[in-house]
């Protein structure tokens, strides 16, 4: 052939035969022409081990994406999602294998591209700390699901830049207070329903009244504070008060309000810190070092922020608040858990833990107690890492706070920390158990008695209290606190449910048995199990598993292994659809279906609980047109959890109804409807995410996470 240079090139030779769509490993690794057999050609004429194993390269590139409202969405142009596979491609649900070598089989499935993208946002769902921002080192955002964890395994969030100065030259409003009165009752309206640290009102409700001035822009480290407050509470109340937007903000949304409530929050967090810090200096460290143990506490003299509260309690309860800033605002996990940790040791420096008697400071010092113990068990659950404290430690004897409308309320609150964080600590135990083949059997009775303790739990809190009559205006405001505290007791509850059986119910899908490669490896020579309706000549090499191999020993036998009985077949009435069953998952004590069932149920009263927590209603002077953020998300993790299970339970739906998509004799469509429950489900927990991210910066890569799943999974009509 001719080129522009006047040359006559060779024609290149076409292949003979196409090249495969997979090439075993040894073929991969000396870039040798495979043939594609098992054993291929090149292995049998070299003597050699052949194998097919998926490949780690290629596959859709994942565009960037800053669908957030933080300042750095309003610097760049929107980034639309990944475009998705047109309709009749058919290609298999192993997305690392077979798309990215583009193996096409004969599954009559539409829009299993769809599926493949969407699971692989959702998979990491699972993670600790999943979608959190992180708002405290200077990096380019990345993409969704990249550099989640770093190569050895430690957790990187999702950053964003620090304040840009090019921002900060815009005057904008910035809810700040004036006096401590009005930070108190700030805290009445807009933080106690959901984090009730301090003993009801002492006072009647009166009118938030934020300063009504707009603050300056600066590029200065410290915002200008017309007021100061002296407390380190009140001080990190108003670093949590900052972040929700001011009445008067016409554009709270834009880029400078968003800088300058997280500069304004981050200065009021900063002086909390110090503040604790100073009063808990004793006056001869730094003249008299031999001495300044042996001396008394300093006094701090101020008056006390809440009357009923002690002056003393302030610098931790202010810790707990900065705990609770440092997950949901600055996405720092580390900190969080520190902050709680040092909380908890001046709270065992008080002897907190085994107070007796009643006083006018009892109520005070039951809440700062069970809410540091709240906050310390809180930090194990959202990083999954072993409890600094011991959870049922016999030397916890304060006797639980009170709510005069919900004597049980307190109880139910700790009982249901209790029980996730115990299956938190399952499911690490349960992934050592599967790595090592081996305590099985100890994981199978675990598993039934957390979900047992798990009813029974739940039991209590459907078993709703007798609501007295009051006007009191503190009783009334209890009372809604006490709600809210039984409604976030059964989020975690259910949350319990989903990491318990999370595993079991979706087990039966191939892209989770992949994630766990310490169990299976492809062995194309395996006969395949997949159900036959809608399939031919299925030969993905990853569709096909070794049998797992049992241990000799009997941890493995449990009663289920010798029985016959239902529990481990399919429910055909169920509305979760079945996958086959794999040999190793045959012990568990509930079959697939149950632990899905399990599954759909909590992650849908999750997102209607969540849905219906109450929203600040303070007595103002402005009408609010915009929606008031809930404040204090530490358990936001509970969101990712639901959604997790609901995009997993759709992913099963979806094939199913693919693989049949002829409706029953009576025109129904049970796989459609459950399908559609899932769309208003997860929509609810993307209003409850997008609701909480209005104050919480950190949110905004939760809230994307999940909706970016969202328009992936129902991009195209079902």
């Amino acid at each position: 052939m001719a080129d522009f240079d006047g040359l006559v090139r060779p024609t290149r030779k076409k292949f003979a035969k196409p090249p495969v769509k997979v090439a075993c490993l040894p073929c991969r690794a000396s870039r040798t022409r495979c043939g594609g057999q098992m054993p291929c050609s090149n292995c049998v004429n070299k003597d050699r081990e052949c194998s097919y194993l998926p490949s780690k390269r290629g596959g859709p590139r994942k565009k960037k994406e800053k669908s957030s409202t933080s300042p750095e969405r309003h610097q760049s142009q929107d980034v639309p999602y990944p475009a998705m596979p047109s309709p009749g491609f058919e290609e298999c649900m192993c997305v690392d294998c077979c798309q990215t070598e583009n193996q096409q089989i004969n599954i009559v499935t539409p829009s299993n591209g769809i599926l493949a993208g969407m699971f692989s946002q959702i998979d990491d769902l699972s993670l600790p700390g999943a979608g959190l921002r992180h708002l405290d080192f200077q990096a380019e955002v990345p993409s969704i699901f990249q550099g989640l964890f770093n190569s050895d395994g430690t957790q990187s969030h999702m950053q964003v830049p620090p304040i840009s100065p090019s921002l900060m030259g815009t005057e904008s409003y910035v809810r700040t207070y004036g006096s401590e009165p009005e930070i108190l009752n700030a805290y009445y309206d807009f933080i106690h329903n959901y984090f009730p640290i301090l003993p009801p009102r002492a006072s009647p409700p009166c009118r938030d009244r934020p300063l009504n001035c707009p603050v300056p822009g600066s590029s200065s480290s410290e915002p200008t504070m017309i007021y100061r407050p002296r407390s380190p509470l009140s001080l990190a109340l108003s670093a949590i008060l900052a972040l929700i937007p001011h009445p008067s903000d016409l554009d709270p949304d834009s880029g400078a309000s968003i800088l300058q409530r997280r500069a304004y929050a981050h200065s009021f967090a900063q002086l909390a810190n110090s503040t604790i810090e100073a009063e808990c200096d004793l006056d001869l460290s730094s003249t008299d070092p031999g001495q300044a143990l042996s001396a008394g506490r300093p006094l701090v003299g101020r008056q006390r922020f809440h009357p009923q509260c002690p002056v003393d309690y302030e610098s931790l309860l202010a810790l707990l608040v900065l705990s609770t800033y440092e997950y949901a605002q600055r996405g720092n996990l580390l900190k969080m858990r520190y902050r709680a940790g040092q909380a908890l040791a001046i709270a065992l420096d008080k002897s907190l833990h085994a107070q007796t008697g009643n006083d006018e400071f009892s109520e005070a010092r039951r809440r700062a107690w069970w809410m540091t113990y709240y906050c310390v068990v809180q930090g194990s659950i959202v990083s999954t890492t072993m409890p600094a404290i011991v959870i049922n430690d016999p030397q916890f004897t304060t006797p639980y706070p009170s709510f005069s409308s919900d004597a049980e309320g307190w109880s139910i609150l700790i009982q249901s920390q209790q029980v996730l964080v115990s299956a938190t600590q399952f499911i690490g135990d349960l992934n050592k158990c599967l790595a090592s083949q081996s305590g099985m059997y100890h994981m199978f009775e675990r598993m039934q008695q957390l979900d047992a303790w798990t009813n029974s739990v739940i039991a209590q809190v459907e078993l709703l209290p007798l609501v007295p009559q009051t006007s009191d205006f503190g009783d009334h405001n209890e009372s809604i606190t006490a709600q809210s505290i039984r409604a976030i007791s059964r989020i975690k509850l259910c949350s319990a449910q989903i990491k318990t059986h999370r595993y079991r119910a979706f087990s039966d899908i191939p892209l989770f048995i992949k994630k766990h490669c310490d169990l299976t490896s492809a062995n194309p020579s395996t006969p395949n199990t997949l159900p036959k309706q809608g399939i031919h000549n299925v030969s993905c090499p990853c569709s096909s598993l070794d049998t797992f191999q049992r241990a000799a020993s009997t941890e493995y036998m449990t009663p289920s292994d010798s029985s016959t009985s239902s529990d481990i077949h399919p429910d055909p009435s169920s509305y979760v659809p079945q996958y086959p069953q794999y040999p190793f998952a045959s012990g568990f004590p509930y079959s697939t279906q149950q632990s899905g069932k399990i599954c759909l149920q909590a992650s849908l009263l999750i997102s209607r609980i969540f849905h219906s927590l109450p929203t600040p209603q303070p007595l103002s002077d402005a009408r609010h047109q915009r929606p008031l953020p809930r404040t204090m998300p530490s358990f936001a993790c509970c969101l990712i959890q639901s959604s997790y299970a609901m995009f997993m339970i759709y992913y099963k739906a979806r094939v199913a109804k693919q693989l049949s998509p002829v409706q029953n004799e009576k025109g129904d469509d049970s796989t459609g409807q459950l399908i559609e429950e899932l769309r208003q489900g997860l929509g609810r927990i993307i209003a409850a995410v997008s609701n909480y991210s209005i104050a919480f910066e950190a949110l905004d890569g939760m809230r994307d996470e999940i909706e970016g799943a969202y328009k992936t999974a129902f991009s195209m009509s079902v």
